[in-house]
């Protein structure tokens, strides 16, 4: 069973409405949704969308859709999200974090008070299009244990980084071994994990989903990992003023306020010199790396390979995830059948 990419849109905007959501709720969740899933990151698409309708139900996510600059200077800004989608507020956030690096080379945006928001990278991406470097950091429910420790203290911490160029340069991963969405994607599908993905809750390795679940995720790379991860989760806690380590909720808990924090910085390469030539010397380290073997990718290589699927073939859902839309839908009055297909 899949879903074209129109018939996405059309989807999740329809659930939107129907749950009395603003028509640029709609717009920007039902962007992300579809961003998510055809860049192949489906856990963070239409298989995480159910999750923000458990919001909605809950209250944690604000319809009227409102934010308030609580702090603001040419470089930086402080956002409070006021509970509303978090696609929404982070979109708003990053918008504000261009202008001021168009005006200043640099800025700086913090965010608390929002929700999940769908994928990082998302978000870096409004940055490329207005040829601008975008860097984006958040923290999740805790899900990594510190390493040594059992219990599950810090988030699995993505990042996303994309700079401007004709090639589209850009990593959007979380500093955990996996997200804790492909866990929760694995446990819907039925599937075991991978090994070296997770401890249980005993500290104990563990293929099994659940148990992952309730235990923690490995960061990838060892220390490193841990390190870069723990550093985001000060960055997008104390520093925006937002939960941190077993303050986190929200985001793995869609029944619990969203106390999570995120960090925008978007940097202007104009104000370093002339963009063209960034761009130029950008691309000839690019052919640089992509000369040193036939199977050489770069960061994004594989995006753009599965967005081109994606909007060639439509997106797969798999039986669960099409009886959890079915169930929302016909609550809904809305027949799912007229978007799916075989």
């Amino acid at each position: 069973m899949k879903i074209m990419k129109d018939n996405e849109m059309a989807l999740v905007k329809e659930i939107l409405a129907k749950l009395g959501a603003s028509k640029e709720d709609q717009e920007l969740v039902a962007e992300a949704t579809l961003d998510a899933d055809l860049k192949g990151f489906t856990s963070h698409g239409l298989g995480r969308f159910p999750q923000y309708l458990t919001s909605i139900k809950a209250n944690t996510i604000n319809l009227k859709d409102n934010i308030t600059i609580e702090k603001e200077t040419p470089a930086m800004a402080l956002i409070n999200g006021n509970c509303g989608f978090g696609q929404a507020v982070s979109y708003k956030a990053m918008q504000i974090a261009i202008k001021k690096a168009k005006e200043v080379g640099i800025a700086c945006v913090g965010v608390h008070n929002s929700n999940h928001f769908g994928v990082t990278g998302f978000y870096s991406d409004l940055a490329l299009r207005e040829n601008c470097i975008g860097i984006v950091i958040a923290n999740t429910d805790p899900a990594i244990a510190p390493l040594g420790g059992k219990e599950a203290l810090i988030g699995t911490n993505p990042i996303a980084l994309g700079i401007p160029s004709d090639s589209y340069i850009t990593v959007d991963m979380a500093t955990s071994i996996t997200a804790r969405g492909k866990i929760i994607e694995s446990k819907r599908k039925g599937l075991d994990l991978p090994d070296g993905w997770a401890l249980d809750k005993d500290g104990n390795p563990t293929n099994d989903p659940e148990a992952a679940l309730e235990g923690s995720i490995l960061p990838f790379g060892g220390f490193k990992g841990y390190a870069l991860s723990l550093l985001i989760e000060i960055l997008t806690g104390p520093l925006v003023q937002a939960g941190y380590g077993r303050g986190v909720t929200g985001t793995a808990s869609p029944d619990k306020d969203c106390t999570k924090g995120d960090l925008y910085i978007v940097i202007d390469p104009s104000k370093f010199g002339d963009f063209d030539e960034f761009k130029a010397n950008t691309e000839d380290f690019i052919s640089q790396v992509r000369e040193t073997g036939e199977s050489v990718a770069i960061p994004g290589d594989l995006e753009v390979k599965r967005i081109a699927e994606a909007e060639a073939n439509g997106v797969a859902i798999d039986e669960n995830l099409y009886n959890q839309l079915k169930g929302i839908c016909d609550k809904l009055d809305i027949d799912i059948d007229s978007y799916v297909e075989e």
